[in-house]
Parts: C-alpha cells; sequence; structure tokens
C-alpha cells in the first residue's frame, strides 16, 4: 500500500472516529513551497459532509495521524489545508527499495494479456518523409515504449501507402520526363527523386489547367479534364487489373522509396515490428465492403458506388468503393484493421496516429467496424496531432515546399554544433567526438521540442530555439545528465553500502519526492497516449536535481555517508533520466 493510501484509510477512520461520518474521497496535493510539509491534505471538500471549523477538522485529522500513523512526524494547519510532515526514514528506506532497480517506474508485461498495435508513420510512397512525419513518427514511437513501460505488450507497425491516384502521378511524371534516370545515376535517395516527379506532376497539371480555363472551361471542369490527371487515373486502373508494365514500375519505384525511408528511420531511431501495404489490405477491405453490403451495412448507389449512411449516429454519409470498383481509403483502413487481427490474434486494441485532419475519417471508420460487427474496434484510439509549421509558413508536398526529414535531421547536428563551438562546451574532445555528440544533441534537441507538447497542440517548430543550454529543452537535459555522470567519475569511494540512518536535507527530500511520481506518470502518459507528461516530468525532475547540486555539496560533504547517500541518489536520479528519455526515443551523453 502506498503512503497516500495509508493516509487516505486513516483520515477516513478519523473522520468516522471523531466525526461519525465516512467520506470516500480524500483529496491531496503536494505541499506549497513556502509551509512546512511533504503531502497535503484539502479540507474544504470535506465540509459538505461535516458541519465545523476547517482549521479544527484538519487539527483533528494531524492528531490522529500522529498517533496512528509511523510516517507521519508532524502537521500544521493553514486555513483548509492540512500540511503533513513524513519522517526521513520513510523516504530514506523508498530509495533503499529502489536503489537496485534498474527498471524502476516500469511495469512487467503481464503473460497471456491483450497487445495493443501501435500503428504510424503510414507514409505515401510518392514523396520523402518531411516535418509533418517526423512528429507522427516521434509520438508514434515514444507512445508504443510508454505503453510497454507500463505493462502492456505492443507491436508497432506502419501501413505503407503504396497504392492509389498520388502514387500515380509520380509513376506518370517519371515515365513521361525520366528518360530512365535511377537513384543510382542520380545520386539522389530513392523517395526524393520519386518526390521530385510528385512535384513535377503538379506543376505539369497546373499548366494545363490554365490551358483548359483559357478555353472558356471552368476551374472546376479543367482540373477534372487536365489530360495529365486523366491518364494517371487510366493508369491506376490498369494498376488495379493487373497491367503488366504499370505494375513493373509500381514495384521498381517504390522499390527506391523504401531503400530511402529506412535510411531516413535509422537517422531518426524509429522501428517497426511489423509492415502493412495497403496493395494488400485495400483487396480485403473491398471483401468486407461486399459483405456489408449482404448484411446492410452499406447501400448501393445508382452509379455502383458503396455508401455507409451514418446520419442516424450524428455523422454522414461516407463513401466506402467507388461506382468503378476502385477502392478509396476508408475500402483499405477497413481491410487493414481487420487483416492485423487476422494476423495477430492477441491485439485488443489499435492506436492510430495521424495528424487531427483526419479526425472525422477515425470516428467513420471505427464506427463502420463496430457496425460491421467486431468487438475490438471498442478499442481503437485515434492519436490525433496538430499540425508543425515553422517560422517560414504552412508545407506542402506537391508544390515541393515541405521541410525534408533527412535534411532537418542534418540542419540540427548543424546547428548543435555551432552552438556548442559557441559555448566552448567540447573543448577536449576530437573531431569525430565532436560530430557523434553534435548527433544526438540536434536529434535529442528535435525530439524534445516536438515531444514536450501536448500532442494535440499545434507546434511552431524553430530549430534554434530548440538548441538551448538552458530551458526546458533537450540539450539542458542531456547536460545535466552527463554532470551527473561526471560526478559519479570522480566519487573515489566505494558508495555501494546501503546506508538506513540518514537524516535528509530539504533538497534531498524534495529530489526523492519527485523520484516517487515516475511509476505515477508513466501510467498516466499511457493512458492519455502523452509522452508530453514524460518529458516534462524529467524537466521537473531535473530541475530539482540543479537545485539539489547548487544548495547541497555532494562529493565535498562532512561526512562520508553523506556522499555515500548523495552520489546513490544522484546516479539514482541520472538513470532516471535516461529511462525517461529512452521512452522518448532520446540518447544521453556520457560526457558533455
Amino acid at each position: 500500500m502506498s503512503l497516500q493510501e495509508t493516509l487516505s484509510t486513516k483520515i477516513k477512520q478519523a473522520l468516522q472516529s471523531s466525526y461519525n461520518t465516512l467520506i470516500e474521497d480524500i483529496e491531496f496535493q503536494s505541499t506549497r513551497k513556502d509551509f512546512a510539509g511533504d503531502i497535503t491534505v484539502v479540507i474544504f471538500p470535506m465540509l459538505r459532509f461535516i458541519k465545523g471549523n476547517p482549521v479544527q477538522i484538519g487539527t483533528d485529522i494531524g492528531n490522529y495521524l500522529v498517533e496512528n500513523v509511523e510516517e507521519v512526524k508532524a502537521y500544521n494547519v493553514v486555513k483548509g489545508f492540512l500540511n503533513i510532515e513524513i519522517e526521513d526514514a520513510y523516504y530514506v528506506q523508498f530509495f533503499n527499495e529502489i536503489n537496485k532497480d534498474n527498471q524502476f517506474g516500469f511495469v512487467m508485461t503481464m503473460p497471456n494479456s491483450k497487445a495493443i498495435m501501435v500503428e504510424y508513420s503510414s507514409p505515401n510512397t510518392n514523396k520523402p518523409l518531411h516535418l509533418g512525419h517526423i512528429r507522427n513518427n516521434l509520438l508514434g514511437y515514444s507512445v508504443a515504449e510508454i505503453l510497454k513501460a507500463s505493462g502492456k505488450k505492443v507491436y508497432k507497425t506502419q501501413i505503407i501507402n503504396d497504392r492509389g491516384i498520388h502514387i500515380c502521378k509520380s509513376m506518370l511524371a517519371w515515365k513521361r520526363f525520366g528518360d530512365g534516370e535511377t537513384p543510382e545515376s542520380t545520386g539522389l535517395k530513392g523517395d526524393k527523386l520519386v518526390g521530385n516527379y510528385y512535384v513535377k506532376f503538379d506543376q505539369v497539371y497546373k499548366k494545363e489547367i490554365a490551358v483548359l480555363i483559357q478555353e472558356g472551361k471552368s476551374e472546376e471542369d479543367a482540373k477534372k479534364q487536365a489530360p495529365i490527371l486523366l491518364e494517371a487515373q487510366n493508369m491506376l486502373l490498369k494498376w488495379e487489373a493487373g497491367d503488366e508494365e504499370t505494375v513493373n514500375l509500381w514495384k521498381t519505384m517504390n522499390q527506391w522509396v523504401y531503400k530511402g525511408f529506412d535510411i531516413t528511420y535509422k537517422n531518426l531511431g524509429v522501428d517497426f515490428d511489423t509492415l502493412y501495404y495497403e496493395s494488400n489490405t485495400y483487396l480485403l477491405g473491398k471483401e468486407f465492403v461486399t459483405q456489408g453490403l449482404k448484411s446492410g451495412v452499406f447501400t448501393k448507389e445508382d452509379d455502383d458506388s458503396v455508401w455507409c449512411d451514418l446520419t442516424e449516429d450524428g455523422l454522414d454519409k461516407k463513401i466506402v468503393q467507388r461506382g468503378d470498383g476502385t477502392a478509396v481509403y476508408m475500402t483499405q483502413d477497413i481491410g487493414t484493421a481487420i487483416q492485423r487481427i487476422k494476423d495477430y490474434p492477441d491485439v485488443g486494441g489499435m492506436v492510430y496516429t495521424v495528424g487531427n485532419e483526419q479526425d472525422y475519417h477515425f470516428k467513420v471508420l471505427f464506427l463502420i467496424l463496430k457496425k460491421l460487427g467486431f468487438d475490438w474496434a471498442e478499442n481503437l484510439y485515434h492519436l490525433s496531432y496538430g499540425m508543425v509549421d515553422l517560422p517560414s509558413g504552412k508545407m506542402k508536398s506537391r508544390e515541393g515546399t515541405v521541410v525534408d526529414a533527412d535534411d532537418l535531421i542534418e540542419e540540427m547536428a548543424i546547428t548543435a554544433g555551432e552552438i556548442s563551438e559557441e559555448l566552448g562546451k567540447l573543448d577536449g574532445y576530437s573531431a569525430t567526438e565532436k560530430q557523434e555528440l553534435y548527433k544526438t544533441i540536434g536529434l535529442g534537441a528535435l525530439k524534445y521540442f516536438i515531444l514536450k507538447v501536448d500532442p494535440k497542440k499545434r507546434i511552431l517548430f524553430d530549430p534554434k530555439e530548440s538548441i538551448d543550454f538552458q530551458g526546458n529543452t533537450g540539450p539542458f537535459i542531456q547536460y545535466t545528465y552527463a554532470r551527473i555522470q561526471s560526478i559519479i567519475r570522480k566519487a573515489d569511494f566505494d558508495y555501494s553500502v546501503v546506508l538506513n540512518d540518514v537524516v535528509l536535507h530539504e533538497k534531498e527530500k524534495e529530489l526523492l519526492k519527485q523520484l516517487q511520481l515516475f511509476p505515477e506518470v508513466i501510467q498516466n502518459a499511457a493512458e492519455t497516449h502523452s509522452p508530453a507528461l514524460i518529458a516534462n516530468y524529467t524537466y521537473d525532475l531535473v530541475k530539482e536535481f540543479n537545485s539539489f547540486y547548487q544548495n547541497v555539496s555532494i562529493l565535498g560533504a562532512d561526512h562520508l555517508n553523506e556522499k555515500i547517500f548523495r552520489v546513490q541518489l544522484s546516479k539514482k536520479v541520472a538513470l532516471t533520466i535516461k529511462n525517461a528519455f529512452n521512452l522518448l526515443g532520446i540518447e544521453v551523453p556520457e560526457r558533455m
């Protein structure tokens, strides 16, 4: 039983004894810094059940706790707040219990428990990954790691959108204008090469629209009748019909893209347990469209298109298959979800990491899957996140104005190097060591800046602002970790002994209280799918450590036992920082 649970039980007993009243919920909060105490009981909510002076009620509870709870040392009452002081021995015992636990805060996965499948990245094979994909990947990967730490079995996956009209646009543009060039002949990563042709298609498409408008067509008609678009639509029909030349070109260009993606994923530090391809799953989706027609979930219109009427559920009608028999995104997503459960029967829920512009799509998808009779559809979650903007404005893939993921990762390392050199942080490092450290700092800055923000919020990302060695940034936390490693290296005495009789400095106690929160933060982050809770907890821990470091002598303490305990405590803080940052996919350097 935790201390808060013990206190809650005893407070209820005190109220029963003194006021003959049973109260279900006791409200706790951290004690304000300007009052003595470690945990505070809020008295005001009790006044709904007990008539009396809140100060007197707090005093009666305080006296009861001092007499009946050995961990309670003293108390004070300020208006409607009972501030409770806890014995040092309680915190020392807590520390000794967690000190040898390298996975403190993490929960073991229970055998035979239902798994969660987390989908992220899910790129189109017509362009390279960009800044928006970076937020997607970082969120999905981190949420998967947090869910694992909370005790869940997790599969990390992506659906590769390797078919459809967008893919055909790149294919057609290459076929028309590529003159046989390849990644090898150009020296470009395959995803960048294919992305160039996606941009080329859009340039030609716009010119053709302009010509048609000049000829008297409306803009709407011109957009539909542009010859290059009609040819791309015809290519999609050929692909779905299995045309050999079209399919071979599709396979070739997709392979170029996959190799490019693999490099980006490695540089970003994310991975997947399994991959799904839309070119496979959309067929299963079409099967269930047929089944849904038979069961009455779907209806067919006069043009042979298939729809799901969700108006009674507060939504609208949604197309699930075009009149020409080709699939839409909804078809593919239905098939993908069903295929995943077939492949992994132990999956009991899924998390979809997709931007908030798709909020409505996922409401519809989850509802359709429920109507098709799948009970696991109750456990589907859309990890919706806001867009990432740059000071220069919004990105557009087809216009070639996106911030390329590879370029941004490289730029972050360069910026980290420039700032580190200005600050003189890395004197004495070899050129190779510096380059590796710049990558670690730059990537850590990027990841932390994005993950510290609540997923639902839009982000304005400024690379230079993210690489700051002060404040709520990745480099500041990395630097604190490296500082602790330096302290540990300088400790020239045996600090492995277990100490029980320790009188705690106020700063030591505050640091221990911060450590105590870690398991709860992991569970809350898992429940809310929010890496921001882990990021900001880590920053709070680092702030508390730096306050401890500035106010308490560690290696220069007067007594050996004080040195031992403070080195142990510092080492535990460093390990917690490292474990927390691992959940965010961020590395911590041993030296900085």
